[in-house]
């Protein structure tokens, strides 16, 4: 069996799929790439099991086989050659890799392709079609809120809920919180929970490029389809939070600040700040937030004053701050609101400016209780 593929493109190909794979696979097989010839196309796929990400491409053969590569020594070999023809020359019994470039020739061994695990069949799957773009930044507003906690596998994803006229992406650690909306895409209804690699994989993927991604969702698995790229994944099983009920209605006091502003001033005060607890106080008075942070345990302490505008009875709430900087780096607007209604209940952040009509993004951040 015999191809021939340019090196550059063919790297390319495989970056997009060397996130699929881990350190610690349980099958020795996972820590290959599958190579199918098929119709003059080079068919590439990875996968742990969990996740499972296909990408084709063109390239100059005679005849159809499969191959399984290993990752990590055909990636390093394309990352040092520079562009130029490479032809692959595979032995179909003992499979046996040659690689010929311009320098000499590699030779490296391979398995049989037909023990890489097969991806699930997504059969009569339910559908939405999205912009890439859109897609893109509603998994990028949203993923870092996710939590890392085995015990709650649910909340280590992100919620999809589809409505016919609106689509909504949510995720939360307890922690954190938020809800990305948009009433311009829309699907047949359904909800799923996708965990946070798939997400991760997909945003890489997409890039900058502007084009249509068509979701196919059944009750355990997803799949991701646009250009020549797939990725299946498996769902996370159970019922989400219903995370509604934890968003305050009644929120009295509310700053509005430039964002940037209080991100910079966070950002300084927080050095100062208890390393475990990572507490920065806000205290609102009038025209004028006080922003500041102690460690008790080395006598360190910052404070600084930030121009506001402010309505509601004066208060004062504690926050984490690497929480407030994550909400704060992925709003766009100029401005920001922070509505309260009491010390110890959750704030809400809101950009003050749409860049556009039909997205709507709430970031909810639970108190940090304040040393007396």
């Amino acid at each position: 069996m015999k191809f021939i593929v340019t090196s550059t493109a063919l790297l390319k190909q495989l970056q997009i799929l060397s996130g699929v794979l881990n350190n610690n696979n349980t099958l020795p097989i996972l820590d290959n790439f599958l190579f199918e010839i098929k119709d003059k196309e080079l068919v590439l796929s990875a996968s742990d099991l969990e996740t499972a990400m296909t990408t084709r491409m063109a390239i100059e053969a005679k005849e159809e086989g499969v191959v399984a590569v290993p990752a990590r020594i055909v990636l390093d070999i394309l990352k040092n050659l520079p562009d130029q023809p490479l032809t692959f020359t595979i032995d179909v019994k003992t499979f046996g890799i040659e690689i010929a470039s311009d320098f000499g020739k590699y030779k490296l061994t391979g398995q049989n392709g037909e023990d890489f695990p097969k991806a699930p069949a997504v059969e009569k799957p339910k559908t939405i079609k999205i912009g890439s773009s859109i897609l893109a930044k509603a998994i990028g507003k949203t993923i870092f809120a996710a939590g890392n906690d085995d015990m709650r596998p649910v909340m280590s994803g992100v919620f999809f809920e589809i409505y016919e006229g609106s689509f909504r992406l949510v995720a939360t650690d307890a922690h954190k919180l938020v809800r990305y909306s948009r009433t311009d895409v829309g699907g047949d209804m359904a909800s799923f929970i996708v965990p946070k690699k798939p997400l991760n994989l997909l945003r890489n993927a997409i890039g900058s490029a502007e084009i249509e991604i068509l979701i196919e969702h059944t009750e355990n698995n997803a799949l991701f389809t646009f250009n020549d790229i797939s990725l299946m994944c498996r769902l996370i099983e159970g019922k989400y939070p219903s995370y509604e009920a934890v968003i305050p209605k009644e929120n009295p006091n509310k700053l509005t600040i430039d964002r940037l502003d209080l991100y910079n001033s966070i950002r300084r005060v927080s050095i100062f700040a208890n390393k475990t607890t990572h507490q920065v106080r806000l205290k609102m008075n009038g025209s004028e937030l006080n922003v500041s942070a102690e460690d008790l345990d080395f006598a360190n302490e910052a404070q600084e004053r930030l121009t506001c505008s402010y309505v509601g009875e004066d208060m004062e709430i504690g926050f984490n701050s690497r929480f407030m900087q994550d909400m704060l780096s992925n709003l766009n607007s100029e401005s920001v609101n922070l509505e309260m209604s009491a010390p110890n209940r959750a704030g809400i952040l809101t950009p003050v400016e749409k860049a556009d009509e039909a997205e709507d993004v709430l970031m909810l951040v639970m108190p940090v209780m304040l040393n007396s």
